[in-house]
């Protein structure tokens, strides 16, 4: 099937691949994915989780959607005992979750996870910033937030979920079975097929435009983000990933995506592979529209309606510190595209990167150093995300 959204070679991502960020990227690869590989990854925008989805219509079609969430919460948190009687499906899901693929290693999620975790605030600010902020660049994979009434409510759900789900993923063993990063992985995973359950619903989706709404094509996308495009941003920011810490970010987020319900053969285990991953989904998405153009400015403006920080200039400020940021990532290209204004605040990374240079220089020499970087790293991140979830009332 050739969907309406697939246009070759995009005429807006594509151009990244010419400018500094993406010729490195291209450098780092020994070769670069043919028109041929890319019509082959387009196969998988008609492509879901039906496990998950054989859950949504047992659990919450056929339970309710109160029981199901208690049933779905008790197995969560006390196991498969407590819920005999729970649908097969669901205990098919969980049940193969529990068993642990023969390819992860325990040590390089470890390394993966202090690694994210010694990167502190800037950890935030890169997915913020640079994960999330270049995917509104696509029209195509955010359709879906679209039908889920993303616009109506604003940005806060959003940035409330991903922050309390990278945060639990990114935990020191939070990915062992029962875990809270391995709970969440499942939660999410459940989310997406309910999502997914009510959009195919409306009479405005088609497949044929978009794909199958958070099919398995973006799920990939939106992984990469997480890892690739998060890696990428921390070197920009002077950030001196060791070649063990780098895979095991990948490490890590391979087997998060695994839970998730991405098939394994499609989880990139290294740079390289991740950099050809993302060509082939870059060169066919269509340019912002107007629908994610509001939520990219949604996102710009999030920190005014919440409580934190505390005075309205301390929020104009953090708004102007985003925007610059988005320039430092994205480029004045597509900030352009998506009429992020610019301002004098774009120096700021420039100062953190060269701060963090010196930072890292210290790291990398002296161990009791990187140490005191991972602990003080991940309680900034705790400290910043548990003041913003309480300043926009998040409810798990």
């Amino acid at each position: 099937m050739a969907l309406n959204r697939i246009q070759y070679p995009s005429p807006g991502f594509s151009k990244h691949w010419k400018e500094s960020v993406g010729k490195r990227m291209l450098k780092r690869v020994s070769s670069i994915p043919t028109k041929e590989h890319i019509d082959s990854f387009n196969e998988l925008y008609m492509c879901c989780d039906t496990l998950a989805d054989a859950v949504v219509v047992d659990l919450f079609e056929g339970l309710g959607h109160k029981r199901g969430h208690q049933l779905l919460h008790i197995l969560l948190e006390q196991g498969l005992n407590a819920v005999p009687d729970i649908p097969d499906s669901l205990r098919a899901l969980y049940t193969s979750a529990l068993h642990v693929p023969e390819w992860v290693d325990d040590v390089l999620l470890k390394q993966g996870a202090q690694f994210c975790q010694r990167a502190g605030v800037f950890s935030l600010i890169t997915l913020r910033n640079y994960s999330l902020m270049g995917g509104y660049e696509s029209a195509a994979i955010n359709k879906p937030l679209i039908f889920t009434g993303a616009l109506k409510g604003g940005p806060a759900k959003r940035l409330s979920d991903t922050l309390k789900f990278w945060v639990d993923v990114t935990g020191c063993g939070a990915m062992k079975p029962a875990g809270a990063g391995f709970n969440a992985a499942i939660q999410v995973r459940i989310i997406h097929a309910l999502a997914r359950y009510y959009i195919k619903k409306s009479p405005e989706w088609n497949d044929e435009d978009w794909g199958i709404p958070i099919n398995t094509g973006d799920m990939v996308a939106t992984y990469l983000g997480f890892s690739l495009v998060y890696l990428e941003g921390l070197r920009m920011l002077q950030f001196k990933p060791t070649l063990n810490e780098e895979l095991g970010v990948y490490h890590l987020w391979k087997y998060i995506g695994y839970l998730l319900g991405i098939p394994q053969e499609l989880l990139p285990a290294n740079d390289k592979e991740a950099i050809q991953t993302l060509y082939k989904w870059t060169m066919t998405q269509p340019l912002a529209d107007v629908d994610t153009i509001a939520l990219a400015h949604a996102l710009v403006n999030a920190p005014l309606s919440a409580t934190f920080p505390n005075k309205v200039w301390q929020k104009k400020i953090l708004v102007k510190i985003y925007l610059g940021f988005n320039r430092f990532y994205l480029g004045r290209a597509a900030c352009n595209r998506m009429h992020l204004p610019n301002t004098i605040f774009k120096v700021i990374p420039y100062i953190a990167a060269s701060i963090n240079y010196v930072h890292e220089c210290l790291v990398l020499i002296f161990p009791s150093f990187k140490v005191r970087a991972i602990k003080k790293g991940r309680n900034a991140q705790v400290e910043v995300t548990d003041s913003f979830l309480k300043s926009i009332g998040y409810k798990k």
